[in-house]
């Protein structure tokens, strides 16, 4: 009888469940019907908001390139106006959708979160400051050619979270702003001219006046080479083989690609004006001096040199001049 009894109340609450999830889905459904028409409505408004920004940044890139003449400062402002506009229609869109919602009570959450939020995002928000900040001091713009640690290319873009750089071999480098911001970059193109420099050696034999004309006069003949200021020769070294004269000569504009024109011409063409009248361009020689303790002329100095010049003085006699000494006599 106990069995009977129970196993109508078990499949009575089963059926009991299931119509109130039932219920529950079709409430949902209902609901979610109802609330399409302000969906619709909310997603228009953003789409609205959507072309409205872009129209906004467009004008503001327009009206801030043709007054500041800044490219960098004109795609901050733009971007930043881009982004407050969309921030303002997500609000819009939310309290379009959502009745309940209001701005305030997003502060609210946020406000109880933004710690947990701060340590979560800090590398992006470091990265964001610092592209502001690059974009607003402008250190590099776009198209400048720079150097940070092993990588050399041209800025191809500045954005809130990172830099890319095309390097010269055709390839894409992305560095995050706040290693640009807080690191020591070079700036290629920083300045209208730059200087380029050369060791040539010539011989210890050659006249080194008339080598450093010769040098100079060659350097004046490059297509590219500025004169003003006026290319140099200076003597910078003594070194093993060669007496080393260093170029040093000014270009414009200072891009790589011409650059590397300008010292193929400048180093070609102090070649041939070098070998044309006669300067030797050595290159490293060692002299090794065999000295045999066999001969008869060891130790004698005004015969045997070694690479020193005889003294002026008396030297010692050479070991075949020399008597041996006479052995002891032995003892009684």
């Amino acid at each position: 009888m106990l069995a009977c009894v129970v196993a109508p109340a078990t499949r009575s609450g089963e059926a009991m469940d299931f119509s109130i999830a039932w219920q529950k889905l079709h409430q949902i459904g209902r609901e979610l019907m109802a609330a399409l028409p302000t969906m619709a409505i909310g997603l228009v408004v953003f789409i609205v908001f959507v072309l409205l920004a872009r129209g906004i940044r467009a004008v503001v890139g327009r009206v801030t390139h043709r007054r500041k003449g800044s490219q960098s400062l004109s795609l901050l402002l733009s971007r930043l106006t881009y982004v407050a506009v969309l921030i303002v229609g997500v609000l819009v869109v939310a309290t379009i959708v959502l009745p309940g919602f209001t701005p305030s009570s997003l502060i609210s959450a946020l406000g109880v979160g933004g710690i947990a939020i701060g340590f979560a995002f800090k590398d992006i928000f470091q990265n964001f400051l610092a592209g502001i900040l690059l974009l607003l001091t402008e250190p590099f713009k776009l198209e400048d050619q720079i150097k940070y640690k092993d990588f050399e290319g041209t800025v191809e873009s500045i954005q809130t979270r990172a830099t890319t750089i095309k390097t010269y071999d055709g390839r894409r480098v992305v560095i995050p702003n706040a290693e640009l911001f807080t690191n020591a970059v070079t700036v290629n193109t920083a300045y209208d001219k730059r200087r380029l420099q050369y060791d040539v050696g010539i011989g210890y034999g050659d006249d080194i006046a008339r080598s450093r004309q010769l040098i100079l006069d060659a350097m004046r003949e490059v297509d590219g080479v500025l004169a003003e200021p006026a290319p140099e020769a200076l003597v910078m070294d003594l070194a093993e083989s060669t007496v080393n004269i260093r170029a040093r000569w000014w270009v414009n504009p200072p891009r790589q690609a011409d650059i590397l024109d300008a010292q193929d011409k400048v180093l070609e063409a102090i070649k041939n004006k070098l070998t044309e009248h006669g300067i030797d361009l050595p290159f490293p020689t060692q002299q090794l001096l065999f000295h045999d303790q066999t001969e008869a002329t060891d130790g004698d100095r005004r015969r045997q040199r070694e690479g020193w010049p005889p003294g002026t003085g008396n030297v010692p006699h050479a070991r075949a001049a020399t008597p041996p000494a006479a052995a002891p006599e032995p003892p009684c």
